[in-house]
């Protein structure tokens, strides 16, 4: 008889997301076990727990799932989850903290696919700014496009000492190559923008971040993605369900086209599902991190 699929999934936080949970369940999992106020020390003890009570054909119906807000904390899990695996005792490990991972992807992935389509330009070499820049999201989408070859600037709303410390944090971390600033006008942004080639929007939920006059001052802009799906959205001129549609707003950056929150809402869904559900099929152990997700991002995009 086969064996029930079960997720354990590892966070740090008081309560494990029910969103994480629901995603989990319609990816094929039966069995859902959460684990809140977890510490990253305790997380090779779990692990070995789940491993060694199956058997090596019960392991490839069991997979850890490690969520939580901080990406630094889910990473160091990542890892230590990987390290407490014993041939052929190896489960598959998905980190996604706060959706970070997948969302930034999604994102990422969306936003190149429009480089390429309207101005026949790759994320390599372009100027790239972060707005929200210090949050889970914002330092994953600044990660990933780093990675991809893009000169990326995280941009922190009021304090310049946590952008360099992010972005340093990352470098060193992830490999990346992050400049750190502040805008804590609406001068600073606009002079942010006038330089600026891509611009990702993942600041606060329901919060203007970029407005008319603001984006009057990109002179190079073009593309611009935002995340943010509570009114106001945070880019004037992109409606939710934009995916390539002109930013009128840009008027100085005429072939400038933006990338709504609901369009990457929806690519982050199949995003974390298709991953999820793959921890269940894959015959070798995987561990994914944002990399896999940006990787898988752009084959569904």
């Amino acid at each position: 008889m086969e064996k029930r699929a079960v997720l354990h999934m590892f966070d740090p936080m008081p309560h494990v997301s029910p969103f994480d949970i629901n995603m989990a369940i319609d990816a094929g999992f039966e069995v859902i076990v959460p684990y809140s106020n977890v510490k990253a020390e305790e997380v090779h003890g779990l692990v070995q727990d789940a491993i060694f009570s199956r058997g090596p054909a019960g392991v490839k119906r069991t997979g850890i799932f490690i969520g939580g807000r901080d990406l630094a904390v889910a990473l160091t899990m990542l890892e230590t989850a990987r390290a407490a695996m014993v041939p052929p005792f190896e489960v598959s490990v998905l980190a996604d903290p706060s959706g970070g991972f997948t969302t930034a992807a999604a994102l990422v992935a969306l936003v190149e696919k429009q480089l390429k389509l309207k101005h026949g330009a790759e994320l390599a070499g372009q100027r790239a700014v972060v707005f929200g820049g210090t949050g889970p999201v914002g330092i994953a989408t600044g990660v990933i496009a780093s990675l991809a070859g893009a000169d990326v600037t995280l941009v922190d709303p009021f304090n310049v000492e946590t952008a360099l410390a992010k972005a340093d944090e990352y470098n060193q971390r992830c490999g990346a190559h992050l400049h750190g600033t502040f805008a804590g006008s609406e001068a600073d942004k606009a002079r942010l923008l006038s330089n600026a080639d891509v611009v990702f929007c993942t600041a606060k939920a329901g919060v203007e971040v970029l407005n008319a006059s603001v984006l009057a001052d990109a002179h190079r802009l073009k593309v611009a993605g935002d995340v943010n799906a509570v009114p106001p959205l945070g880019i004037e001129g992109i409606k939710l369900k934009h995916n390539g549609e002109s930013l009128v707003h840009a008027v100085n950056s005429p072939g400038a086209v933006g990338v709504g929150a609901l369009a990457v809402g929806n690519v982050k869904y199949q995003l974390q599902n298709h991953l999820l559900a793959l921890l269940l099929q894959s015959e070798s152990p995987v561990f994914f991190d944002f990399r896999a997700a940006f990787e898988r991002a752009r084959e569904i995009v």
